[in-house]
């Protein structure tokens, strides 16, 4: 399984996701940001925290996505 190495808010709610295998994706998360734990994220400022943690993209309120989601399922960016 690929893990993140790097990530990058590019605007709010698109990534740009570097992983262990040099592939890089501009992942958009908008429509995943439902629940509780990702409620937060829906803020702009908060959302800009995004950090690299366990192999993975994850913020401050332990709110994160499965790396296997991000590699192969979530949705790619536009470009802006």
């Amino acid at each position: 399984m690929e893990e993140v190495i790097k990530v990058k808010v590019i605007r709010p709610f698109v990534l740009d996701i570097e992983f262990s295998d040099g592939k890089r994706r501009e992942v958009d998360v908008e429509d995943e940001l439902w629940g509780e734990v990702f409620e937060p994220l829906k803020d702009p400022e908060f959302f800009s925290q995004a950090a690299v943690d366990g192999g993975t993209v994850a913020w401050p309120n332990g709110a994160d996505f499965a790396p296997e989601f991000l590699y192969h399922d979530a949705k790619s960016a536009a470009k802006a």
